[in-house]
């Protein structure tokens, strides 16, 4: 793998695009003070996945972008690109070419990209540390930080040596795994909150879902007990309707037979009828005459008895004046009157005119006896005229009274026939009457089978059916209705017990218990991730471990003598010491590295003092001539020197892919830069090294150099120039 060239858009000083090509070997950067030298390096430790802006000196990401000048205006985004050869496909991609970018614009966004493609933060560091690369360790160094191994803490030490290892790859899976462990541990944890919190309450619902799940099987059963009940009622209901039906429907027939005998029947007795004597008129109108007649000779003999006692009376009474001619007048005039009467019936007219006329005889007799025996005489005709009247009446009474013996005669031989007639016509209506009675019984006990239909109906009704949902069945299994009934009230009365559920009470007992099941499957989820995640984390710390020791002999060997090598002799090692116990992670720090870590941010700072360590690294030295007690009491040039030993004694044990070093010599004095220029050609057969530098021994080691210039318009430019 090499790094072929940076690109730098926007980024600090470096206004325009600049291209900066880097062969094997050594890569100088040379310039004047504030020309933006250490800008190059800075671009990429940033594209290496620093985002703590102060290791890249600024304040903020905004730092970052070019602020612009009174000559140029301000840009608004700052981009840096890294392309490697991957030709030996050192890093685990599928290209044979890898550009790694990065941009970040004035409203602070950040943009991560492989191969053109969007990537988060941790993408890129879990890239570049599988590649032995980062920065943390001694891969770059900025200005300023040439004695950084000498001042780091025994944690940082260590960090920096498992980066160069390759360690950190791991270390940063191990980290996910602990921060995901916890994360896990307080899921659980909440999960067990919940379920403790939900499990007296699905006790409750529990109860209630048994009463819902017991009801379901006593509806069940009711619903079956009632199906054979109904269907068991209605099949005799049914069957008495079809035994009741043809009966009726002969009844109806028998009767249409006998009502159409009644109608011969009585059509005969019309015949008898109008075959008989005359008519309840006519013999009315003949007693009417034979009555009137019967009046007519009372009339008459009173009449001629009142004429006897006046004839009586004249001859009785000769004083008595009574003039002929006036009686014999009178009684002529009576006796047309009479016989006109008599013609015409008129009874009442009769009397009026036997009163006037013995009126007018009194007035007559009253006149004087002069002429009594003419009156006599005159009475006596008349008396005789009213007695051929009266013998007239007598025979025609007689006449009549003759005919109404024949008409009664007549009549009793009616009465025989008609009545034999009309017998056999009431003989036919009883007969009819009988019948339709007992069609009107049967009707009744058709009726009375409807009722008790109805009564099932109701029956069905209550219990929330309808009678149509059943089907008419014989009982054959000797089934007792009066007990299934029983049965049916019995059940009943158990779900009358359970109560009415609300539906809503049910279905949160059934939501609460698949909440229940599934927390519960989490819990036991998060249980065996928990499980897996300590194993992994041990298979992690094993591995580490394993290589970290191993490595450690062959380090402190190479230390030993790069650092006898710069001291001109003495003494040096890395030993391992008990690091303080990490401080406990709160839930908010889980969360908020976990977010985070989503957005690509915080995974370095995640990566401090929140990992399980086996302790850190301390350095002990002898120099030679001098008595120290510790590192704090070493001189500035004396502190690099340990710290590039240490950085030799690592490159040499495993060489990274390229180092980035900042004026790493400039505390060097000329014996010791000579020696730091030559170690570095050595080193350059395995790594590619890119230096800012001013001392002139490291320039004359370096195969291609890069001056950088302040432009007039106050931007970065760059001056290449190939060494032989």
């Amino acid at each position: 793998m090499q790094l072929k060239r940076l690109e730098l858009v926007g980024f600090k000083s470096f206004a325009q695009k600049t291209v900066l090509d880097f062969p094997v070997g050594i890569t100088a950067i040379v310039g004047p003070n504030g020309s933006g030298k250490s800008n190059v390096i800075d671009a990429i430790r940033w594209l290496l996945g620093e985002r703590d802006a102060k290791n890249i000196r600024g304040a903020k990401a905004e730092d970052l972008i070019f602020a612009g000048t009174p000559q140029r205006p301000r840009m608004g985004l700052a981009q840096a690109t890294m392309i490697f050869d991957n030709g030996d496909h050192f890093f685990p991609v599928d290209y044979s070419e890898v550009s790694v970018s990065r941009k970040v614009t004035r409203d602070g966004t950040s943009e991560y990209f492989l191969n053109e493609s969007p990537v988060r933060l941790k993408d890129i560091v879990d890239f570049f540390a599988k590649a032995r690369l980062g920065t943390r360790g001694l891969t770059i160094v900025n200005q300023g930080n040439s004695d950084i191994f000498v001042r780091a803490t025994p944690k940082e030490r260590r960090a920096m040596v498992e980066e160069v290892l390759g360690l950190r790859q791991y270390q940063l899976k191990k980290h996910e795994a602990e921060r995901k462990l916890i994360s896990t541990k307080f899921n659980l944890e909440k999960v067990k909150a919940m379920i403790d919190e939900l499990t007296p309450h699905l006790r409750l619902l529990r109860r209630q879902a048994a009463k819902w799940e017991k009801q379901a099987d006593v509806e069940k059963a009711l619903h079956d007990l009632e199906a054979i009940y109904f269907g068991g009622r209605l099949f005799d209901i049914e069957k008495d309707l079809k035994d009741l039906e043809p009966r009726i429907n002969a009844l109806d027939k028998e009767t249409n037979d006998k009502r159409q005998e009644l109608k011969e029947r009585q059509a005969e007795l019309v015949k008898v009828e109008k075959s008989g004597p005359k008519g309840d008129q006519y013999f009315q109108d003949f007693k009417k005459k034979q009555q009137d007649f019967l009046n007519k000779k009372s009339v008459f003999q009173k009449d001629i008895g009142r004429m006897e006692a006046q004839m009586e009376f004249l001859v009785n009474q000769p004083k008595s004046e009574m003039k002929a001619a006036e009686a014999v007048k009178l009684l002529e005039e009576t006796r047309e009157k009479i016989g006109e009467a008599l013609e015409e019936n008129d009874l009442a007219g009769l009397k009026s005119i036997l009163r006037e006329l013995s009126d007018k005889i009194e007035r007559v007799l009253s006149v004087g006896a002069d002429n009594r025996e003419g009156k006599v005489q005159e009475l006596e005709k008349s008396k005789e005229k009213l007695l051929a009247d009266l013998a007239a009446v007598d025979a025609e009474l007689g006449q009549l009274n003759s005919l109404e013996d024949k008409l009664a005669e007549d009549l009793r031989g009616f009465n025989a026939v008609f009545k034999k007639a009309f017998e056999l016509v009431e003989q036919k209506k009883d007969e009819i009457q009988k019948l339709e009675n007992e069609k009107n019984r049967l009707l009744f006990d058709q009726e009375r089978v409807n009722i008790r239909r109805q009564e099932l109906h109701n029956l069905a009704a209550q219990a929330s059916r309808k009678l149509s949902d059943f089907s008419a069945k014989e009982l054959t299994g000797g089934e007792d209705l009066a007990e299934l009934e029983k049965r049916m009230f019995k059940l009943r009365a158990e779900l009358a017990g359970i109560g009415d559920l609300d539906p809503a009470l049910v279905k949160e007992a059934q939501d609460t218990e698949a909440r229940y099941n599934f927390l519960s499957s989490q819990m036991e989820d998060l249980d065996k991730a928990s499980e897996d995640l300590r194993t992994l984390i041990n298979n992690l710390d094993e591995k580490i471990h394993g290589e970290f020791t191993s490595a450690m002999d062959s380090i402190n060997d190479e230390f030993d003598k790069y650092f006898k090598a710069m001291f001109g002799g003495g003494k040096a090692s890395l030993k391992l010491v008990k690091e303080e116990p990490k401080a406990q992670l709160t839930e908010e720090d889980v969360n908020m590295e976990n977010a985070e870590g989503n957005e690509g941010d915080g995974l370095e700072d995640a990566d401090e003092g929140h990992k399980v360590d086996h302790g850190g690294l301390e350095v002990f030295i002898n120099i030679p001539r001098k008595k120290i007690s510790g590192l704090e009491m070493l001189s500035g040039g004396e502190k690099s020197l340990v710290s590039i030993a240490a950085l030799f004694a690592l490159i040499s044990v495993s060489p990274p892919p390229f180092l980035v070093l900042d004026e790493v010599d400039a505390p060097l004095d000329e014996r010791n830069a000579r020696r730091f220029s030559e170690l570095i050609k050595d080193f350059s057969k395995k790594s590619q090294f890119i230096l800012v530098t001013h001392n002139r021994a490291t320039m004359e080691a370096a195969s291609v150099m890069y001056g950088v210039t302040m432009g007039d318009d106050g931007t970065s430019r760059v001056l290449s120039l190939k060494l032989e």
